[in-house]
């Protein structure tokens, strides 16, 4: 039987973390790619350092996308993200371009031909999991520590607290009882500031209200250990301070460890890569699961081949909740799902440029956009699932 008692940590990294500054480039390439062709394929790496970004991999699409117009696109995701300072300026950094043609052999695999139904991109394993700890049914300790850096983001880009720098740092460990989260034990937010004068103590009186506002009402207690800035002085931020890569951050991007992940990031790589569009559809269908009453918990795995249309294996967990067979779901769940590359990208319309946005504050527990983004956050199969394993 599963602990009931227990205490569970997860941190979230804001949009102006080296690595997320990364993501947000990479993810801006797939936009801009899919915005002119919505089947262009994109694999897009960024790294960044002191003033200098680099941007590679391998693409297909429109030749109107130019190196010079991706640099340019980089640097206005640089600006959005807040970055001006002598060490990192979306104006003075210097942007190169390594971005070729997508390898013949992967094209072959992945295109659909003859009788042939598209391929998935890559061999590989994904999961999606859901569970009722939040009305989002996310795992309460990523939920919350993202939560709390996207209430600062705002204050500071709106001009509220100036003297906040874009790069931060969350992490919360959340006390369980009868397996539901209650309360909060510890809280630690590392930010940077702008004034090189301002000390933990100074920076504590800033982000706690906002902190406080973030998690549910009555978890911030007198015992709850708080660390802010606990190294002191954090001026020199983002890549400046510390270098960041596309895809590092990938237990961010899901659960925060509360469920397996299989490996792959998401960010950089158009939808007919599994490791982005099978991730959303196994989130989508557990937190259908899940919102259909048939479990509380409920985790999901997706297996591909490179070149083979159809999944490999579909398995569902449903730890000791669930309110119908796991065997019965999982075939239920292969009945209101084309899961094939082309099926996930034409059920949750992922050929749109919705991806930049997802790059920082988490992929899941999301709400669903009017222009499509976060489709995978939708619960529409609430029906068909119950009447599937009727």
């Amino acid at each position: 039987m599963a602990r009931q008692d227990y205490l569970f940590t997860s941190e979230s990294v804001s949009e102006g973390h080296p690595d997320k500054v990364c993501d947000r480039i990479s993810d801006t390439v797939v936009d801009a790619f899919i915005s002119e062709m919505p089947e262009a394929r994109v694999a897009c790496e960024t790294l960044a350092t002191t003033n200098r970004v680099v941007i590679a991999g391998e693409t297909r699409g429109p030749a109107t996308i130019t190196n010079e117009y991706i640099a340019h696109l980089a640097r206005m995701a640089i600006r959005d993200i807040g970055y001006e300072q002598e060490g990192f300026h979306w104006e003075a950094c210097d942007i190169a371009v390594h971005l070729h043609a997508q390898s013949a052999h992967i094209a072959q695999g992945v295109d659909a031909a003859d009788n042939k139904d598209e391929g998935a991109g890559d061999q590989g394993i994904m999961f999606g999991y859901a569970c009722r700890e939040t009305p989002e049914l996310m795992p309460a300790p990523i939920y919350y520590s993202h939560k709390i850096l996207r209430l600062l983001a705002e204050a500071r880009k709106t001009g509220k607290e100036p003297a906040l720098g874009p790069d931060a740092k969350s992490q919360v460990t959340v006390r369980y009882e009868n397996g539901m989260p209650v309360g909060v034990t510890s809280i630690v937010l590392s930010t940077q500031h702008l004034d090189p004068k301002l000390t933990s103590h100074d920076i504590r009186a800033i982000v706690e209200p906002y902190i406080v506002t973030a998690l549910p009402g009555g978890w911030v207690t007198k015992d709850t250990a708080w660390h802010v800035n606990p190294t002191g002085a954090f001026v020199i931020g983002g890549p400046d301070g510390d270098a960041g890569l596309t895809g590092r951050k990938i237990i961010v991007d899901t659960y925060g460890g509360a469920a397996p992940h299989g490996g792959g990031a998401f960010s950089g790589k158009d939808p007919t890569k599994v490791d982005r569009s099978a991730a959303y559809a196994a989130r989508y269908l557990a937190k259908n699961v899940v919102a259909a009453s048939l479990a509380d918990r409920c985790t999901i795995q997706l297996s591909y081949a490179i070149g083979v249309a159809e999944p490999l294996s579909v398995y569902v967990d449903l730890h000791g909740t669930g309110k119908v067979e796991e065997a019965k779901l999982e075939k239920a769940l292969r009945e209101v799902m084309h899961l094939t590359p082309r099926g996930i990208r034409q059920h949750l319309q992922l050929n749109r440029p919705i991806y930049a946005r997802t790059a920082a504050y988490g992929h899941f527990g999301r709400e669903p956009e009017e222009d499509g983004g976060f489709s995978w956050e939708k619960i529409d199969l609430v029906h068909a699932l119950r009447d599937a394993v009727a």
